[in-house]
C-alpha cells in the first residue's frame, strides 16, 4: 500500500495530481496552453494534439481519481468542458438503439433533453423516482441505471449499493451523479457503481468561476468509451479552466466542511417554523432520507430546499437576503438561493427555494436567512 492511500481527505486533497517534485520547477505546473505538440517522425507519447491530451487534464484527471477512489490506481477519470458534457457521454456513448436505459424522474432539469435525445436514437427510456429505490421496479432489460443521490432539487437519498447490485444482477451498467455531495461526501465507486459523474462546477471547484465535468471508472472499457465520445464531440475542458479546478481541489475539505455545517445550521433552524413547508436536508434526523444517507454518506451536502407560501413570499425572502446571492448553481464558497420554479424545469411548488450554503460564519448566515424570512411574511 502506497503511504498516501492511509492520508485523510485534507492531507490527499492538498497533494492530489501533484507531480513529482523537480528542482526549480513550480509544485503545480501552469496550464499548458497548446493546440499542437512538436511530433516528430512516427506519432509517439502521450500528447500529439490538443483535442485529445493535454499534461493539464492528465494531472486533473489524476487528481480527481485520487479523491473519487483513492488507493486504487486503476481509476481512470476524463474531464470534460461542463457537467452536462460528462453526463451525455455517458449516457449517449454507451446506450444502442434498442437498448433501455432508467433515469431518476425527479433529477436534474436537464435530463429530460437528454431522455428527448436517447429516444429520438431508439433507446428505450424508463423513469421512476429516487426515493425508495423506485428504480428497482423498472430495472429488468435495461442496460444503463443512471442514479442520482442526493437528488436535485429535491434531496431524496437513494440505497446505491442495493441498486446496484440488483443492477449487476441483471447485467446492467451502474451511473451515479456525484455531483452534490462530491468525492469527499460520498464515493459511488466504494458502493458498486461502474461510473462516478459530476459537474465539477459545483463544490468540488466551488467558486463559481469555471465550467467542468467528468467521468470516473474502475473499469477501463467504459472509461476508454467515455474518453473516446470526449474525442469525437470534442467537449474538452480549456487548460486554464483544468488549471483553476485542479488549484481549486486543494481546499475542498475546508470548504465542503464548512458548507456541511452551514446547511445543517440553517436547516435546523428552519424547523418548526410556521411559514416554512416541505424541508429538506438529508442531515436532518428528522428527513425521510436521513437513515440512507448515514449509512453511505461522510457529509450531507451543503443544499437545503423548503417551500414558502407563495411565489410572491418567495421573491420577497430573496430579495431581503444580505449575505446570499440570488442564483443558480450551488457547492459555492458564496451561499446562493433562487426559486427553482423561474426555469419551469422541475416538477415544485411556485415557493420552492434551493439554498446552497456557503462559507460564511454560521452564525452570520442562520441570522440572515430568519431575518430575511420575517421580513418577506404576509403583507
Amino acid at each position: 500500500m502506497n503511504a498516501r492511500d492511509t492520508y485523510g481527505d485534507g492531507t490527499r486533497a492538498v497533494r492530489a495530481g501533484v507531480p513529482e517534485p523537480v528542482k526549480n520547477e513550480p509544485v503545480l505546473p501552469g496550464p499548458a496552453f497548446a493546440a499542437h505538440f512538436h511530433l516528430p517522425g512516427e506519432v509517439a507519447g502521450p500528447y500529439t494534439y490538443g483535442r485529445d491530451t493535454n499534461p493539464t487534464w492528465t494531472l486533473l484527471e489524476r487528481a480527481i481519481g485520487e479523491l473519487e477512489a483513492p488507493g486504487h490506481d486503476d481509476a481512470d477519470t476524463v474531464v470534460f468542458a461542463s457537467g452536462m458534457a460528462a453526463v451525455s457521454a455517458v449516457l449517449l456513448s454507451g446506450a444502442r438503439t434498442g437498448d433501455t436505459v432508467v433515469l431518476p424522474s425527479d433529477g436534474y432539469q436537464a435530463l429530460p433533453l437528454l431522455r428527448e435525445q436517447l429516444e429520438a436514437y431508439g433507446v428505450h427510456v424508463r423513469t421512476a423516482p429516487t426515493a425508495g429505490e423506485a428504480q428497482l421496479d423498472v430495472l429488468d432489460g435495461a442496460a444503463l441505471l443512471w442514479i442520482e443521490t442526493p437528488s436535485n432539487p429535491g434531496l431524496d437519498v437513494c440505497d446505491v449499493r442495493r441498486l446496484a447490485e440488483a443492477a449487476h444482477e441483471r447485467g446492467c451498467l451502474v451511473a451515479v451523479d456525484n455531483t452534490l455531495a462530491t468525492p469527499l461526501g460520498q464515493r459511488p465507486l466504494e458502493l458498486g457503481a461502474d461510473f462516478s459523474v459530476a459537474s465539477g462546477t459545483k463544490g468540488l471547484t466551488g467558486h463559481g468561476d469555471l465550467l467542468l465535468g467528468y467521468v470516473t471508472c474502475r473499469d477501463p472499457e467504459p472509461a476508454a468509451r467515455v474518453r473516446r465520445w470526449r474525442k469525437v464531440v470534442g467537449a474538452i475542458p480549456g487548460p486554464m479552466e483544468a488549471w483553476l479546478a485542479h488549484r481549486s481541489i486543494a481546499t475542498i475539505q475546508l470548504r465542503v466542511q464548512r458548507q456541511w455545517a452551514n446547511a445543517l445550521a440553517v436547516a435546523e433552524a428552519l424547523e418548526g417554523r410556521a411559514d416554512v413547508s416541505g424541508l429538506r436536508h438529508p442531515g436532518l434526523p428528522s428527513d425521510p432520507s436521513h437513515k440512507v444517507a448515514a449509512r453511505q454518506m461522510w457529509g450531507y451536502g451543503g443544499v437545503v430546499s423548503f417551500t414558502l407560501p407563495d411565489r410572491a413570499t418567495a421573491e420577497r425572502f430573496l430579495t431581503a437576503l444580505r449575505l446570499v446571492e440570488d442564483a443558480t448553481s450551488f457547492g459555492g464558497v458564496r451561499s446562493t438561493a433562487e426559486r427553482r420554479g423561474r426555469w419551469g424545469g422541475d416538477a415544485v411548488p411556485e415557493g420552492f427555494i434551493r439554498f446552497s450554503a456557503g462559507v460564511e460564519d454560521t452564525e452570520d448566515l442562520v441570522a440572515d436567512v430568519l431575518r430575511a424570512l420575517d421580513a418577506a411574511g404576509p403583507r
